[in-house]
């Protein structure tokens, strides 16, 4: 592990780390100024976009291997760029998304340090931890091989799952035909979460890119912490919380006929056909 460049790594780290922190800030002084925190979901994306960028220029003269420099940088932005879109879409014309407003009910202390601890340095923290992979792969002097190859796989299965999954809801929300009806079609009918599934895979696949030297694999902790925040905290378990107060029984018949995250075909159930949707 000699021959790696850690000096050039621990100055990429810090460059990242400050570019995180200015973004947050950036962001976290626009919130307050349009008094609305929830604006942080739609640059949560675009901000491995920026550790991704920043990482590519800083890394420019190392030794790192520029076809797995040029394909970690692109892979990102694809995913971070259309992720941010695609919120941001989704949430414009809404105002503050209510999980933020019931948060800052409970503001105690100055207004910046509460926001620091409870929403833009958990975030900056987590954006930081998660790019790691994005970070090391750009000093890896080998080519893709194998492995680089099947992360580019791994990420084109997550990205389809998280981009196919995102425009059938959009559709089936956008037809008044299926107001208060479960969206059970398409990706959604293997699996309850396609979008989270696939971003999980996303993930995984650009952990496997940073897998050219043996360093690489401690950057598991990426896949793995974006993996249990989809599942246990603001994802899945937040989510299906809540479709369960608003859909009751129908949403149990969903839930027992559909994949909670792996994708599957559908179980048969004896009322299956009463189910919305």
């Amino acid at each position: 592990m000699s021959d790696f460049p850690w000096g050039d790594l621990a100055l990429n780290l810090i460059v990242s780390a400050a570019a995180v922190l200015v973004l947050m800030g950036a962001i976290m002084a626009t919130a307050i100024a349009i008094k609305n925190q929830s604006i942080i979901d739609i640059f949560w994306g675009p901000g491995f976009v920026v550790v991704a960028l920043v990482s590519y220029l800083v890394s420019a003269s190392s030794s790192g291997d520029d076809t797995r420099r040029l394909v970690v940088l692109l892979l990102t932005a694809a995913w971070g760029l259309r992720l941010g879109i695609y919120i941001g879409n989704r949430n414009r014309g809404h105002g503050e998304d209510k999980r933020y407003t019931a948060l800052m009910r409970h503001q105690t202390g100055s207004l910046v340090g509460y926001l620091i601890r409870k929403i833009y340095g958990l975030q900056g923290v987590l954006l930081f931890v998660v790019s790691l992979p994005v970070q090391v792969a750009m000093y890896e002097s080998s080519s893709l091989g194998i492995l680089g190859t099947l992360g580019i796989l791994v990420w084109l299965v997550g990205f389809s799952f998280e981009a196919i999954g995102d425009w059938q809801l959009k559709r089936f929300k956008a037809d008044p035909a299926n107001a208060g009806k479960i969206m059970d079609r398409g990706l959604w009918a293997w699996t309850r979460h396609p979008n989270y599934f696939g971003d999980s895979c996303v993930w995984f696949g650009l952990w496997l890119l940073a897998l050219g030297h043996p360093i690489g694999i401690v950057t598991v902790i990426s896949p793995i912490v974006m993996t249990v925040l989809l599942l246990r905290f603001s994802g899945k378990a937040l989510l299906e919380k809540g479709m369960r107060r608003s859909k009751g029984a129908a949403y149990d018949e969903y839930v027992a006929r559909t994949s909670g995250f792996f994708p599957r075909p559908p179980r048969r159930t004896a009322t299956a056909g009463k189910v919305a949707g």
